[in-house]
């Protein structure tokens, strides 16, 4: 594996990418750093840039790269701040929001993509989370991504929920604030959803979760680029994410030409939940690939 180091100012490189794989250190406008992670077949016309889901590094997608890499598909896979390779960790002192995610994180990220692979289309994609922060992108920044792909994500609006979930979950929003004051971040690993998160992340999510908005962070209509290309992927037993969810923040893109799939355990071959498919990433990589050639052809 090829290891760079990429600015987000335009700087050069010090060396040129691999054209197989390359780990480029980023470093964003505040001065925290992660690697990003490339895979760049060198048939490759289109890429995938990839957001993690909520606590999960970038290593865990490395089968998803493998697969689309074998249908043509190059990707970057991001790291989020907090985890895997960046440099910083949520703690009290520590502290970070959806602002410095968007506005620094996700641009450094997408820069060095596009100047490592400048002749492909890229487009941007994300599991749970990672699909929401992707959407804010496509909308924020429509002239560095083409596609959308959503997998596993919806608007986390508690009414999306049924029944005693609904109750339920308020309550979790409700107590939020107070767990991440007594420990200084919210520490996901023990609670058993997430990681060890950021305050500023988690209360933009509470945010989210509670208005059904994301006003917060500055969303907009898409509705001047309305045939832009948006894909939207859910499973048929995820319980995190219904499927009046998946459908909201796809709403959100103002898209005319979205499309929406829901996989089922004959789909995948797994339980198709949120996160078996990771297990056996073929089928989605092949869903995805299809998608992915054809909207690089609208490019």
């Amino acid at each position: 594996m090829t290891r760079i180091t990429a600015q987000p100012d335009g700087s050069p490189f010090d060396d040129p990418p691999s054209l197989h794989d390359a780990s480029i250190r980023i470093r964003s406008a505040d001065g925290v750093e992660a690697d990003l992670a490339l895979s760049l077949p060198h048939a490759a016309t289109t890429g995938l840039f990839w957001l993690p889901a909520l606590g999960v590094a970038a290593r865990h997608y490395a089968g998803l790269a493998e697969a689309l890499a074998a249908h043509g598909i190059a990707t970057a896979r991001h790291e989020w701040r907090g985890h895997g390779s960046s440099s910083v960790r949520a703690s009290r002192r520590c502290d970070w929001s959806y602002r410095e995610l968007l506005d620094f994180d996700i641009p450094a990220g997408l820069h060095a993509a596009r100047a490592a692979a400048p002749g492909l289309h890229w487009s941007i994609g994300g599991h749970s989370l990672g699909a929401q922060l992707a959407m804010l992108t496509w909308l924020r920044r429509p002239s560095d991504v083409h596609g959308l792909a959503v997998v596993a994500g919806g608007v986390p609006w508690w009414r999306h929920f049924a029944g005693a979930r609904a109750p339920a979950f308020r309550a979790v929003l409700a107590a939020l604030p107070l767990v991440t004051a007594a420990a200084g971040y919210f520490p996901g690993r023990r609670l058993g959803f997430g990681g060890r998160e950021a305050r500023g992340v988690m209360r933009d999510w509470a945010a989210s979760a509670v208005t059904g908005r994301y006003a917060h962070v500055g969303d907009r209509a898409a509705s001047a680029a309305p045939t832009r290309p948006v894909l939207g992927i859910g499973f048929a037993r995820d319980g995190l994410v219904p499927r009046s969810a998946l459908e909201d923040l796809l709403a959100l893109t103002g898209s005319a030409a979205a499309t929406v799939a829901v996989l089922d355990a004959h789909d995948l071959g797994v339980m198709p939940d949120h996160f078996s498919w990771m297990r056996r990433p073929g089928p989605l990589a092949h869903r995805l690939s299809t998608w992915l050639h054809t909207a690089s052809e609208s490019a």
